[in-house]
């Protein structure tokens, strides 16, 4: 069982949430939330929508400490810990190097390999050179380096036409990451401090390939099975995998281990981390939410615990 959530010892908390990234819209639903049930555990909330004078807002308030619900570039990637290192403002989740290592997808990778977790192959490329002939043999998958939330994701199957990645968004000379596509089922579980959570199955709506961004945030785009059906062995195996790649990146707080695997009829059988998630999304029906209810929080006493866990030097 996890353990019960702390007494709390903090009283004035700044949400930083919003932010320029491509995952602007997804990061109000996060704080937001974040901030209403911060409210509603007794804390003084400070909504904070982040722009380039964000470090001359947060010198003004001097929170006891900053919940950041920012996702994607800045935010997540090192960027704003930094500026929190600098003020020394206590911030929840990973801190400067984690977060930094864990948003860079080839980075992330060479760390995982490291430390034993399986990850599926991948090469760099611009999109440029996609266009001109595949990088590798469909399928396989084509994704921005450093963001999350499944933008810009793209399966290449065999017969598609690798130009239409320049499509897709972004200058020609991108760089971005062809992997090898990986069939099967589509899981995540999460490590809350030390806990390692149960494991969820995602299974997006008929028509959606994957767990794309609508299969996350359109209304009935996906279903969460959890705990996944899963034998003990696989579920052994993610639980560690999940809690080695949060140790190994050095993450703090909370992450979340995304994978597939191939149990298809003929497949292969192989399990692969395909990123670790340093914030992950935080509206009541988000993954980790989810995951932290069913280990016995609600969560009002998740968002306590991890503003309470807050620090610097992370």
């Amino acid at each position: 069982m996890i353990a019960p959530a702390p007494p709390r010892t903090k009283t004035n908390i700044a949400v930083c949430y919003g932010g320029w990234s491509a995952e602007r819209d997804v990061s109000l639903r996060s704080g937001e939330a974040v901030a209403g049930a911060l409210e509603g555990e007794g804390y003084v909330v400070t909504r904070i929508d982040v722009d380039r004078n964000i470090a001359t807002k947060l010198a003004d308030l001097k929170p006891d400490a900053c919940f950041n619900a920012l996702h994607g570039e800045f935010g997540e990637d090192g960027c704003l810990q930094g500026i929190l290192e600098c003020l020394e403002i206590p911030y929840t989740h990973s801190g400067v190097l984690a977060s930094a290592l864990a948003m860079h997808k080839e980075r992330a990778k060479d760390v995982l390999k490291l430390a034993g977790v399986p990850v599926a192959d991948a090469v760099l490329v611009s999109r440029r050179e996609v266009a001109a002939s595949h990088p590798m043999t469909p399928p396989y998958v084509v994704k921005p380096v450093a963001e999350g939330s499944s933008v810009g994701v793209r399966i290449v199957r065999s017969g598609d036409a690798p130009a239409a990645v320049v499509s897709d968004g972004g200058s020609a000379d991108e760089i971005v990451m062809a992997e090898r596509y990986v069939a099967g089922r589509e899981l995540t579980c999460a490590v809350i401090g030390d806990f390692v959570t149960q494991i969820t199955e995602i299974l997006p709506a008929e028509g959606l390939d994957f767990y794309d961004f609508e299969a996350k945030y359109a209304p009935g785009g996906s279903r969460h099975q959890v705990p996944a059906d899963l034998s003990p062995d696989i579920n052994q195996m993610i639980g560690k995998y999940t809690l080695a790649a949060h140790r190994a990146l050095g993450c703090r707080g909370v992450s979340r281990a995304d994978y597939r695997f191939d149990d298809t009829e003929g497949g292969t059988g192989e399990l692969v981390c395909l990123e670790v998630n340093t914030q992950p999304g935080m509206t009541e029906t988000s993954l980790v939410p989810e995951l932290a209810q069913h280990a016995g929080w609600t969560f009002g006493e998740l968002v306590r615990w991890i503003v309470e866990d807050a620090s610097c030097k992370r």
